[in-house]
């Protein structure tokens, strides 16, 4: 890359940022319905009710990472980070940051410092968890998302990302042990406890 076009895409990528900010303001200021996500994909807005089975997942994975690495890891559900495309401001159900990870300027955290995202799927954003968000994910570099999916009964899970993309995911089915030791995350992560739809 050039320094011009390293310049345009940083232009670009300040104005991308400055675009979401304004649309999390109108977003904070009106009036969502408690126990509702809201999250930016591509440009569009999604606002989803979070059921029952969706946060018992999420639970379970926070329970996971915390009994693996202490409560003091960096790991959040539905807060704000931006990833590359068109206008993400994507609030992932869990996004595990490195130790060293520190907000931006801005006060957002960057994607740069994540290393693991999963998503428990709804039925109304699902297309979202497995394109768009995938597709962001793998050019962000993320080096292990792992998709939930209740009505399935199965996690897809994605590593190594190569040119802005995953290879096709290992399918394990709830009940059987997502083995994720040799990456990042170190663990194995229980599913037999993973509600269903």
């Amino acid at each position: 890359m050039t320094v011009l076009e390293d310049r345009i895409a940083m232009a670009d990528a300040d104005a991308n940022t400055k675009r979401l900010d304004e649309w999390f303001e109108r977003l904070e200021r009106m009036p969502v319905p408690e126990g509702f996500r809201v999250e930016i994909v591509g440009g569009n807005v999604f606002m989803t009710p979070q059921r029952d089975t969706h946060w018992e997942t999420i639970r379970e994975f926070l329970w996971a990472i915390e009994d693996r690495f202490g409560r003091k890891v960096k790991v959040f559900s539905d807060v704000r980070i931006d990833f590359p495309g068109h206008e993400n401001g994507f609030c992932p159900d869990i996004a595990m940051l490195k130790d060293s990870a520190k907000p931006d300027d801005t006060g957002h955290w960057r994607y740069q410092d994540v290393e693991f995202i999963a998503e428990v799927i709804s039925k109304g954003t699902a297309a979202n968890d497995y394109g768009p968000k995938r597709t962001a994910y793998a050019e962000a570099e993320v080096p292990v998302y792992v998709i939930a999916d209740p009505y399935q009964g199965r996690c897809h899970i994605y590593t190594d990302p190569k040119d802005g993309d995953y290879a096709d995911p290992v399918r394990v089915d709830f009940g059987t042990d997502v083995d994720l030791t040799g990456t990042v995350v170190d663990l194995v992560l229980k599913t037999d406890r993973f509600p269903r739809d």
